[in-house]
């Protein structure tokens, strides 16, 4: 056994799993839980930003980030059974950490609007689907408006959240598949850090 997975790497993860799970199971209920929830997503996000770059060996963009024809290839090699085990995250786990990484930060930047309707007016404006024949005076259009763009915000914040569950559980089967093909616990990997040793074949 070996060490793969820092101390780092392992908080994030499962702090993450823990945030998201409370944000979600908030949603509509508890609002300020729900906002705090998704302010602990954001940082933990932006931090693993950070440690991507400056983080250990296995934590790091630069070793385990593939291009497409490397990723679809290990796909292709998963659709025939016949996939190399990685030590670190193999391509498919690589592409699933960037789609997680920028649904988070979709769904953590589309509440933090949400929060404050004001802070809409610091992007670029948002399509204007009212027209001046919607309202009969300057205030109700404004009304109209500012209403329109809240429901607008609030479709991409739960279409955000809908993806991320989805996303949620292709990692969790992808981790159960891999896990059996290459006969390793990756969840526990995640906890303690260590895993089998690269052998023969294997890709470290």
């Amino acid at each position: 056994m070996i060490r793969v997975w820092d101390p780092v790497v392992r908080l994030f993860h499962w702090a993450l799993v823990v945030a998201f799970a409370i944000a979600w199971l908030t949603a509509d209920e508890l609002q300020r839980v729900h906002e705090i929830a998704g302010y602990g997503v954001a940082g933990l996000v932006a931090f693993r930003l950070v440690w991507g770059l400056v983080g250990s060996r296995y934590a790091r963009f630069a070793q385990f980030l593939r291009g497409p024809a490397t990723t679809l290839a290990y796909l292709g090699d998963m659709a025939r059974g016949r996939e190399r085990r990685y030590l670190g995250h193999n391509p498919a786990a690589a592409a699933m950490i960037v789609a997680l990484l920028v649904t988070l930060s979709g769904t953590a930047f589309s509440g933090w609007l949400m929060e404050e309707p004001s802070r809409v007016a610091m992007l670029v404006d948002l399509p204007r689907i009212v027209t001046a024949a919607h309202a009969d005076e300057e205030g109700d259009e404004a009304g109209y408006v500012e209403a329109e763009t809240d429901g607008q915000l609030k479709e991409v914040h739960e279409t955000f959240a809908n993806l991320l569950l989805l996303l949620v559980a292709l990692h969790v089967g992808g981790v159960v598949l891999a896990s059996f093909r290459h006969h390793e616990n990756l969840a526990r990997a995640m906890i303690t850090g260590d895993k089998r040793a690269p052998g023969h074949g294997d890709i470290a």
